[in-house]
């Protein structure tokens, strides 16, 4: 997509009819976030067949990974914003500078990234009360999964610069590649058929590690030659101090949240590990089912993201605003038929992954009291904070994050699974005796921290304070803009 069809893009985006819009950019989004969910539903469905606690290993770890890798992750949606919102001012050949800041400095903090991950693996797997039983698993997985972050990262980055510019055809293309190559992998390197060796765990981190080199490799060599929207060059990859400190002033924000939100979760983990190995094992196979039925949702999300950039870089914020709102409508729809969907096939759904009585007991639990928060979740809190990091207010979406599951998700799962009481002046509430200190009160905790966390989100997004450009747009001859306009630094 080069040329008169980015224009062409550029054109629909800011001026074509929202829903046809939204579903044209959100299609290969849709079928790459399956394909992503089909990679982990993979992963699940085959160590599943060497035990519960080797099933549990990429969960338990995720939140880890993800805690190291949020630095970078932030600094991508900042250039996912800095992109979008050049594109949608017609400065083209910033966004390409901006583009390529990004991928020089995203190859230095992932491979600060890999090494610090593995100094400090051993400590955080003990601080999250990893059982005996699964810490050797969860270690060698997430060993494993470390020495690729370099490549995670670059292709991270080329998927974030391609949405930005519209084109979300290309990755997706990728992404079934990589994915079609961790599928094939798996088996092979996990169980050790015909010549391979039998690697169990290791085998299911490698093979991913393969694939997301195989993603990375081809993403760069499609940006330096020109093969798509945005061309990369070896002194596009020079150090620029300048737009450095601008992905900074941006990305930050975003890293830090995305790092709390993550080490969030190794809180979170810890909580969950506290009822054993089968509560876990429910609530790890019963979010990647919600993963996979979602993940329609979180493509429409993500393709109002390139909406609502390249609308603010154009100045167009009232526009910016109602993309936003009908998402909210579309994927909180979404959400809910995936949750009623779950709620009727439960049980012969989990017996695919893992036929065990307790865990397909415990999974009633989960959705009860957990899974029927996930559309005002998915519908309304995911919609906001991906409009606020999107026009580049990545504060309000740092903000949003931390108090979901710091000041909500944690105190709440923590009290209601543990606390047997909280005493307010003159008022004693008997949490005992609401769940009996069962993980009933945890998932219970869960639930309402979506519930009020979407709300405070909703009331947020409305005062319209997220309304503004965080790019310098060039004044040119016969432009127009919305008389709102603003540039933010």
């Amino acid at each position: 997509m080069k040329g008169e069809n980015i224009q062409r893009m550029r054109d629909q985006i800011l001026n074509g009819p929202i829903e046809k819009t939204l579903l044209v950019l959100a299609g290969p989004l849709i079928v790459n976030n399956l394909v992503q969910v089909v990679y982990n539903i993979t992963d699940t469905f085959w160590l599943g067949k060497l035990g519960r606690e080797a099933l549990a290993a990429p969960g338990v770890t995720w939140p880890i990974i993800g805690t190291l890798m949020a630095l970078g992750m932030g600094f991508t949606i900042a250039g996912f914003a800095f992109v979008g919102q050049y594109i949608g001012a017609e400065e083209y050949e910033k966004a390409n500078r901006s583009a390529g800041a990004l991928y020089s400095l995203m190859i230095f903090f992932s491979v600060t990234t890999a090494i610090v991950s593995v100094l400090i693996l051993p400590y955080a797997l003990h601080f999250m009360k990893v059982t005996p039983t699964l810490y050797p698993h969860a270690k060698t997985y997430a060993t494993i999964i470390f020495l690729g972050i370099p490549f995670s990262f670059t292709f991270m980055a080329f998927e974030a610069m391609m949405r930005a510019t519209g084109d979300t055809k290309t990755p997706v293309k990728i992404t079934l590649l990589t994915v079609l190559i961790n599928v094939v992998l798996d088996p092979l390197l996990i169980f050790g058929w015909g010549p391979f060796p039998e690697l169990g765990v290791a085998g299911a981190a490698l093979a991913t590690v393969i694939a997301n080199t195989t993603g990375s490799v081809i993403g760069l060599y499609l940006l330096f030659t020109g093969k798509v929207a945005l061309r990369l060059s070896a002194s596009s990859l020079r150090p620029d101090f300048g737009f450095y400190g601008k992905l900074f002033r941006v990305g930050l924000p975003s890293s830090i949240g995305q790092s709390a939100n993550s080490f969030g979760f190794v809180m979170l983990t810890r909580v969950i590990m506290g009822f054993g190995d089968v509560t876990y094992a429910a609530y790890v196979i019963t979010t990647r089912l919600v993963n996979f039925l979602t993940s329609i949702a979180r493509g429409i999300s993500m393709a109002m993201g390139t909406m609502i950039a390249q609308n603010v870089g154009a100045g167009k914020f009232e526009r910016a605003k109602k993309i936003a709102e009908r998402t909210m409508l579309v994927n909180f729809t979404i959400a809910s038929l995936a949750v009623l969907i779950i709620g009727i096939f439960r049980v012969p759904i989990f017996r695919v992954f893992l036929n065990d009585p307790a865990v397909i007991k415990e999974s009633e639990v989960v959705l009860k009291y957990f899974l029927i928060s996930v559309p005002f979740f998915n519908g309304i809190f995911i919609v906001v904070n991906r409009t606020f990091s999107s026009a580049g207010h990545t504060k309000k979406s740092m903000l949003l994050g931390i108090l979901r599951l710091w000041g909500l998700r944690i105190p709440l799962s923590y009290a209601f699974g543990y606390i047997g009481a909280i005493t307010i002046p003159g008022i004693t509430i008997p949490l005992a005796q609401l769940f009996n200190f069962t993980s009933k009160g945890v998932f219970f905790g869960m639930g309402m921290s979506n519930f009020i966390a979407a709300m405070v989100a909703l009331v947020w997004f409305l005062r319209g304070s997220w309304m503004r450009a965080i790019i310098e747009k060039e004044a040119k001859k016969g432009d127009k803009k919305d008389p709102d306009y603003q540039a933010e630094g």
